[in-house]
């Protein structure tokens, strides 16, 4: 996450020109969290951008913030609800965050958490892909290995979460051409930090082949070509004895041959 800070402070100027996906996912959140009938007393907004977007929604609440989500570890059992935006997509070790997270929650505290999921950008990655290749003959990692919907429910069962939902949505838009997909990236600070990636020039003539190849796949009639982002939704609880628990095995008291 350290190198991913960097980009994000570099694009923090421009940043409100691009933020139309945080607004769209930010938005999304906000009703998902109505649905939750309770008042947080002391709420976690984790994320480079998470509390200009929700600082005003507690009132009421101890409100703390962090862009270092690995700093958790000494907050166990601190709070109520922790929100995070933005930011799973590019964890080191995901893994070891979700059970950060879990461990700061109170027991029966919430996880609401959104952030980039595995179709984001497959246009930009199979153009980039096939310029290089094009172009050097080979090819190397350019765009985050994004996290789908079936990975992360197993990583919160795994992370201990109780009564786990993960869901996504996919929001298309369009762009003059490749070079813009490039240009609003860049601008919400999103900018390639793989620790793997390759840090060598590139040259002009792997982008345009790669702008070719976008344009002559994904072009739309007016000329215009699609970006797709995917946004994971996640809604995790930190167990209680007090939630609804699984029917123990063998329990039940109809047989399924009698009702067939």
């Amino acid at each position: 996450m350290a190198r991913q800070a960097g980009f994000r402070a570099r694009a923090a100027s421009q940043f409100p020109a691009h933020d139309f996906l945080y607004q769209w996912v930010a938005r999304d959140m906000t009703e998902r969290l109505s649905e939750i009938t309770r008042d947080f007393r002391s709420v976690l907004l984790s994320g480079e951008h998470t509390a200009e977007y929700f600082k005003e929604k507690f009132p009421q609440a101890d409100i703390s913030r962090t862009t270092t989500p690995e700093t958790l570890a000494a907050q166990a059992g601190k709070y109520d609800c922790i929100l995070s935006m933005g930011e799973m997509h590019c964890a080191n070790d995901l893994p070891g965050l979700l059970i950060q997270m879990r461990r700061a929650l109170k027991p029966d505290g919430v996880l609401l958490a959104a952030f980039a999921g595995g179709e984001t950008l497959h246009e930009l990655r199979a153009a980039l892909m096939q310029g290089e290749i094009e172009a050097t003959g080979g090819a190397s990692p350019r765009v985050y290995p994004f996290v789908d919907k079936q990975q992360m429910a197993g990583l919160m069962q795994r992370a201990g979460f109780a009564l786990p939902v993960v869901d996504s949505e996919i929001l298309t838009i369009s762009y003059r051409d490749m070079f813009h997909v490039i240009a609003d990236i860049r601008g919400m600070g999103e900018s390639n930090a793989l620790q793997d990636c390759h840090t060598s020039f590139s040259s002009s003539r792997l982008f345009f082949k790669a702008a070719k190849f976008y344009q002559d796949t994904y072009a739309e009639s007016d000329g215009r070509v699609t970006a797709s982002y995917e946004m994971i939704f996640v809604i995790g609880w930190a167990p209680h004895e007090s939630q609804q628990q699984p029917a123990r095995r063998g329990s039940g008291q109809v047989s399924l041959t009698e009702i067939l």
